[in-house]
């Protein structure tokens, strides 16, 4: 209740009016059966009216002049029950919605190592499922918590001040719902949070298989895949059918409970009519405020499984928006960067204690060109990621003559333009794509970075050119297609002093990527780059090549240097110049 009390921040007020209504409407509710009890015990019958004389003394024994004022007690009624419910939801959705916005930023800003950990299919769960519980919560129960306190509390009172007796039999049973409820309330809580984290693990199968139709269909694995969505999907049904027991053997053992209640109440009432001890019209005033009474009673039971699904789902909201991130520190510098960089004894072991860099040292003076060649594993790509300050390290990397932990993160990001072997693509035109940086880039400038990529002529012969949608991931794209596009949206930037090139042109032939690479050289003459690539050829113009091995650098010098010189470099070369 705490956490939720701190959603409701800024809407507290508007609540506050929801509850207000709530009370209102409450009371108008409980004024109904007293008035059907003067029309039956004074106008129809002989009782003197009581507190309700003054009725008498303005209207006399007029039924019609009752029949009008309950309508209008209800009219007031319907009022207010609009007001609560417009209030609560008003408030609701915008809790909900400075919620959703509140996890999207904190999913922005979360540190690499998060998002290297966290499944998809669970986050998009959090975000959407599990917001949209506590909204619910939020716009219907939390004020129906009110309604119920009152209408007891209220219930009780006008029964007590008909007859004491009678109201001993009406709450009898009511501890025991409670009792009930409680028990019920703990059990469900348990039963949800299974129930939501199976959901979690059928979205992210599902999220998986639609990213990955294209490797599914190359490898024939669609009965695997659909074995495997069966598996998690026979789980989930059977977490939440679950759950769906607990809640009908709830509802049908308090309905057990409630009819008895109101059976009692009905069996020792009739009783007391009989022996005088009270009115006919008191009789039905208790029936319909027990009715009143136990509703809200056993309505009690489906709040707290409510009150559990929401503890649940704020638990696995927080545990995102507790979730440590990126932080710029005061002392942080935004310096002008020129490019050149420097390693010197760099270590880098993952959380694990997977040691993935071992002393590496080497410099780059801006405007030059490094390579960099290793076999899977040898922590080509961490070495780059260190650069970006993906990860903290040990040992000192320089940009320039800073110190990279001195400066802010999304500084040097802004800096340093990354193209992957497998670049993400958006579901939107090739313009779009290439251009998405900014939307200051004009068509000149989105075709001459298009150009340097040679992807230029490829776009024009599509049946839209530039304006052709390309499908989520690119899906419509080739391999090497999707890498062009991924250079030319990063080279369109002309802020960036440093790009690298992690591997990103290995889906392109050997012509395509000597003119890239020469096309690169001319438009960035004053930009360092680190190309990562297993292909010589596109490594033997870079200016200085190291070969990494297991995290360390077993070679390093010019591309003529390496040749002559027995080792790993001169092994792949040979090979490659064997294929050719």
């Amino acid at each position: 209740m705490k956490n939720i009390f701190k959603y409701l921040k800024g809407y507290r007020l508007a609540f506050a009016a929801a509850i207000f209504s709530i009370v209102v409407a409450t009371v108008m509710q409980l004024a109904t059966p007293i008035l059907i009890k003067y029309a039956v015990d004074s106008i129809v019958g002989e009782v003197p009216a009581g507190n309700l004389q003054f009725l008498m003394d303005w209207f006399g024994k007029n039924l019609l002049a009752v029949v009008w004022i309950i309508v209008a007690i209800n009219l007031i009624r319907g009022i207010f029950l609009f007001f609560k419910g417009w209030l609560s939801s008003f408030a609701a959705e915008n809790i909900a919605q400075n919620m959703r916005n509140s996890l999207y930023k904190q999913i922005q800003y979360m540190t690499y190592e998060h998002h290297t950990k966290k499944e998809t299919g669970d986050m998009i769960q959090r975000c959407t499922s599990d917001v949209e519980t506590i909204r619910r919560f939020l716009g219907v129960q939390i004020v129906d918590l009110a309604r119920i306190v009152f209408m007891i509390f209220l219930s009780i009172g006008v029964m007590l001040s008909l007859n004491l007796r009678l109201t001993l039999y009406a709450v009898a049973l009511i501890p025991v719902l409670f009792i009930f409820s409680y028990v019920f309330f703990t059990k469900v809580q348990k039963t949800f949070k299974k129930s939501d984290e199976a959901e979690g693990k059928l979205t992210t199968v599902l999220q998986e298989n639609l990213s990955g139709v294209r490797v599914v269909r190359a490898f024939g694995r669609e009965n695997y895949e659909i074995d495997k969505f069966e598996t998690v999907n026979e789980d989930y049904r059977k977490t939440t059918y679950r759950l769906i027991e607990i809640l009908a053997m709830f509802w049908s053992s308090s309905d057990l409970i409630t009819l008895f209640q109101s059976g009692v109440v009905l069996v020792v009432g009739a009783q007391m009519v009989i022996t005088g001890d009270i009115t006919i019209g008191t009789l039905i005033a208790f029936i319909t405020y027990e009715s009143m009474l136990l509703w809200p009673v056993k309505q009690s039971g489906r709040l707290l499984s409510e009150l559990g699904k929401t503890t649940v789902a704020i638990t696995r909201v927080e545990e995102i928006l507790n979730e440590e991130i990126e932080v710029e520190l005061p002392e942080e510098i935004a310096p002008e960067i020129k490019g050149s960089v420097t390693f010197e004894n760099v270590n880098f072991s993952y959380p694990d204690g997977k040691e993935a860099l071992k002393n590496i040292s080497f410099k780059l003076e801006s405007g030059k060109t490094l390579g960099i060649l290793g076999s899977t594993g040898s922590g080509k790509s961490t070495l780059v990621h260190l650069l970006q300050r993906l990860y903290d390290y040990e040992g000192s990397i320089k940009i320039d003559d800073y110190e990279l932990a001195s400066i802010k993160k999304q500084w040097i990001r802004r800096k340093i333009g990354l193209v992957l072997q497998e670049p993400y693509l958006y579901a939107k035109t090739v313009k779009e794509n290439i251009g998405i940086i900014s939307k200051a880039y004009e068509t000149p400038e989105i075709e001459e970075a298009a150009k340097i990529a040679s992807i230029h002529d490829n776009i024009i012969t599509f049946k839209e050119g530039y304006e052709t949608v390309i499908g989520e991931k690119g899906v419509s794209l080739s391999g090497g297609q999707k890498q062009r596009v991924a250079i030319s949206r990063t080279i369109i930037d002309e802020t960036k002093r440093i790009l690298i090139f992690d591997d990103s042109l290995s889906a392109v032939d050997t012509e395509t990527d000597m003119k890239i690479r020469r096309a690169l050289k001319q438009r960035s003459k004053d930009i360092t780059t680190l190309i990562i690539s297993h292909r010589i050829a596109t490594l033997a113009e870079a200016d200085y090549i190291i070969v990494l091995d297991e995290g360390e650098i077993i070679q390093e010098g010019t591309h003529q240097t390496l040749i002559h010189t027995d080792g790993l470099y001169k092994r792949i070369w040979d090979l490659q110049q064997m294929v050719v």
